[in-house]
């Protein structure tokens, strides 16, 4: 069976200037039913799959709280 982690945060994300590829951050996780403290773990994104992030998490949360986009 595989382990379930929960993730507490991401820190730090940050990119070298405005027009990055690519961001690193710490992401900071909690295996799921253990009292063992967080573990931190060093990341890097694409900008791709913050885009996709952001796209996905937008409509799950508009979906599960009710909140509506403003227009831009």
């Amino acid at each position: 069976m595989a382990e379930s982690w929960e993730v507490l945060t991401l820190r730090g994300l940050a990119a070298t200037d405005e027009r990055a590829e690519k961001f690193t951050g710490t992401l900071v996780i909690h295996r799921e039913g253990n009292a063992e403290p967080v573990e931190s773990v060093s990341v890097s994104i694409k900008r791709t799959v913050l885009a996709e992030l952001h796209e996905n998490l937008g409509r799950l949360l508009a979906r599960s709280t009710g909140i509506r986009r403003r227009p831009s």
